[in-house]
């Protein structure tokens, strides 16, 4: 019997869907199905691209075997500059063997601007210059790898699988945040 053709007993709906027919409610099916996609999952990043201040290209499969902080943020952020110590001694104590910071300083001038911020503030760490709308190529590349970035500071986090497996989006991260993060973590 075609399903076009099938009627409802009279009195009784016709149950057209899989999990109508088994006899879940369509709210409890919704709800799970919100609660899934809302857990937070390792993710594959398609690997980023990012040119920093100095020239040179930063790609995360670079980076593999390390854990990696990707942190967004600008000149004239009091909290992102309250980060900045903070961001710089986590990588000095981690860049030689298992942590980098690879840092976007958003819309916050020009490249000499940002490089001489940089210096004066003792960032240590890669610095990309993102200027929004100024290169469509880096426009596209952290849209597609980061989203749109609607607060700073924000930071993301890779496993040495290049699995993003955090995110802090509109708030400070401290140095003790992340060791603590990564201790806890479990790694396949």
């Amino acid at each position: 019997m075609a399903w076009a053709k099938m009627k409802p007993l009279p009195g009784k709906p016709l149950k057209s869907t899989a999990t109508e027919r088994m006899g879940i409610p369509g709210n409890l099916l919704r709800g799970l199905l919100l609660l899934l996609l809302s857990l937070p999952l390792p993710v594959h990043a398609a690997g980023f691209l990012l040119e920093d201040i100095q020239g040179k290209t930063h790609r995360l499969a670079d980076y593999r075997g390390k854990w990696v902080l990707v942190n967004f943020w600008a000149t004239w952020c009091p909290p992102c500059l309250n980060e900045i110590p903070e961001l710089v001694s986590l990588h000095n104590a981690h860049k030689d063997h298992d942590l980098v910071v690879v840092s976007v300083a958003m819309d916050s001038g020009p490249r000499k601007k940002v490089a001489d911020f940089a210096q004066a503030h003792g960032i240590s760490y890669p610095v990309v210059n993102w200027q929004w709308q100024k290169s469509q190529k880096l426009d596209q590349e952290i849209t597609r790898n980061f989203g749109d970035i609607e607060a700073v500071p924000s930071s993301f986090l890779y496993t040495p699988k290049g699995e993003l497996v955090s995110h802090q989006l509109g708030g400070e991260v401290t140095r003790e945040s992340v060791e603590t993060y990564i201790k806890n973590k479990k790694l396949d």
